[in-house]
């Protein structure tokens, strides 16, 4: 008979995600995937200037802030017909691309590699041989006997004292944690480096958008950064110089730790890339716009069906009708009033709470599709989309990373291996390898620009009456954002945010197919109910990040809380 196992919350992620497991046999054989929050962010925003949607919309959350307000800015331009500056293109891609690469580190080593790494462990481990190991897998400088041994000791001093902290809920010693000691302190090391190298890569957001977690720097129209060479109160020369060299520095961890931490985790643990494919319909877009109006990117994106990518097909600019028209969300398991499956420019946001209900309403998150099917985003997506479009970088880090795998693990390891849970975290380092490049080119094509005496960072917009309709999207760490507005008057009739953990996280749609999480659980071993670990590693891969889908609701306004500012 089959055992129900609930996790709930979900830990290491933003928000607060629910998931419900039928165990039979050892397996998963039914699942369900619950937002337990909801997101109210539409109704703040109507009767709004869409001019500052960008500022409400970022506060969705506290680690992807600067996704929707560049997702905002970009709809709102897109209802008004408006072309960007070159320069405000560059400084735009410049910060998504630096918090990206942010997320990714963050995602593999505080958020993700604690499923697959025994903390515990690294105990045992022998420092001089756990040294030898790191030197054999690259020439990353923090592999030192005394870098590891200082490590060893800081993990000592953490279990000795009793207080494991952000170690605590860890499932230390469960059966499916199969790495030698020596390779768990060698990833417990990366860890504790990672927080260096994170912090490094955010100061270029910080930099170039005034401030980060939420920036300051965007405008409906461009950037709010005026450039001058040769003032200090302005971006200039040297700012850019020292956001040259962020880059550089987080480039070498990545090349040289990331990519090579994770290809060793792959092969160690192969035999995962039997698990957690789910659905393989899968949704990106192009981002990194070169031109003034967003038709030429240097990230290609596009859909690809069952999995195939024989039938990529690309999405090619900010007008893309293929985009705009195929995109639908449902409610009919979702709690809201009615049931009703419509394009986001026709939504309603009606919250209407039940109960958990299994062949009903269960979760505070919509179902959305792409051409009436359910869709996987984020970096797999991403990744197997430019892999098709025959993104040059992305294919030199694909087969780069493949190539790794299939040494370490003794047998050849296709692309097809990526249709997995250890598929999904394999991607999301490529796709951190291909941001550093890109990273590297924008910021020299903001410098050529500048070079050419173009120094225009904003157009400003103008409102004519009546009523626009606009969509912006933009390829966030965790996938495909798309935010849709439409403007009556100069002010907001609607709004819509359709993100990448609605994507993923949404319940059974209109048709009662089954959501991204929910697909990829099935068929999921689970050695022991109690401990739950393989669930996790599932989920964690996609890296969720439920503030984007939901938000708090009280429904007797009552205070929840209140924060007193000295």
């Amino acid at each position: 008979m089959a055992k129900r196992i609930v996790v709930d919350p979900v830990t290491r992620i933003e928000g607060h995600l629910r998931i419900d497991c039928e165990v039979d046999g050892g397996k998963v054989t039914n699942a369900w995937s619950s937002g337990q929050m909801w997101r109210g962010i539409e109704l703040i925003l109507r009767g709004r200037d869409p001019r500052e949607a960008w500022l409400f919309t970022q506060r969705i959350c506290g680690v992807c802030t600067t996704v929707h307000a560049v997702a905002s800015v970009r709809a709102v331009e897109n209802a008004l017909d408006m072309e960007v500056p070159l320069n405000a293109q560059y400084i735009r891609n410049l910060i998504i691309g630096a918090h990206s690469v942010h997320d990714h580190i963050v995602h593999f080593y505080q958020l993700c590699a604690l499923d697959w790494v025994d903390i515990v462990s690294a105990l045992k481990a022998d420092a001089r041989k756990t040294a030898t190991l790191g030197q054999s897998l690259s020439s990353w400088k923090g592999n030192s006997y005394h870098e590891i041994m200082a490590v060893q000791d800081k993990l000592k001093a953490f279990i000795g004292s009793g207080q494991l902290g952000v170690f605590g809920s860890g499932y230390w010693g469960h059966p499916a944690m199969k790495l030698e000691p020596e390779v768990n302190l060698l990833a417990a090391t990366h860890y504790f480096q990672a927080l260096d190298y994170q912090r490094r890569i955010n100061k270029v957001v910080t930099i170039l958008g005034s401030k980060t977690p939420h920036i300051q720097n965007l405008a409906v129209g461009g950037v709010a950064n005026p450039i001058n060479p040769d003032s200090t109160s302005a971006l200039n020369m040297e700012k850019l110089y020292h956001v040259k060299t962020l880059i550089d520095e987080v480039g070498d961890f990545v090349e040289n730790v990331l990519l090579v931490d994770v290809a060793a985790v792959g092969a160690f643990y192969a035999d995962w890339t039997k698990y957690g494919a789910g659905v393989t319909n899968y949704l990106s877009v192009p981002d990194m716009p070169l031109d003034t109006k967003g038709k030429i990117f240097e990230l290609p994106g596009g859909y690809i069906p069952d999995g195939d990518v024989g039938k990529f097909a690309p999405i090619t600019s900010y007008q893309d009708s293929f985009f705009k028209d195929n995109v639908k969300e449902s409610i009919k398991h979702a709690w809201y009033k009615g049931d009703w499956n419509r394009h986001p420019f026709e939504e309603e946001t009606e919250p209407n709470y039940t109960d958990f209900e299994d062949n009903g309403k269960y979760s505070w998150v919509k179902a959305p599709t792409f051409k009436g099917a359910p869709a996987q985003v984020g970096p797999l997506a991403n990744v197997l989309s430019m892999y098709a479009a025959g993104h040059e970088t992305t294919r030199k880090y694909v087969g780069l990373t493949l190539e790794r795998v299939s040494k370490l693990a003794g047998a050849k390891v296709g692309i097809a291996a990526l249709h997995s849970t250890i598929g999904r975290i394999a991607a999301r380092a490529v796709r951190c390898g291909v941001l550093y490049n890109t990273l590297n080119n924008q910021w020299q094509a903001l410098i050529d620009n500048i070079g050419r005496g173009d120094m225009t960072t904003f157009n400003p917009p103008v409102f004519p009456k009546g009523e626009q309709r606009g969509f912006g999207f933009h390829e966030a760490p965790r996938g495909t954002l798309s935010h849709w507005i439409v403007i009556e008057n100069g002010i907001i009739k609607n709004y819509q945010c359709v993100v990448p953990s609605t994507w993923n996280a949404g319940p059974r749609n209109a048709d009662d197919a089954l959501g991204p999480y929910e697909a990829s659980l099935l068929g999921n071993p689970v050695a022991d109910p109690e401990k739950p670990l393989e669930i996790l590693r599932t989920v964690h891969s996609f890296d969720p990040c439920l503030a984007c889908a939901i938000h708090l609701v009280d429904g007797n306004s009552r205070e929840i809380v209140r924060v007193k500012v000295l």
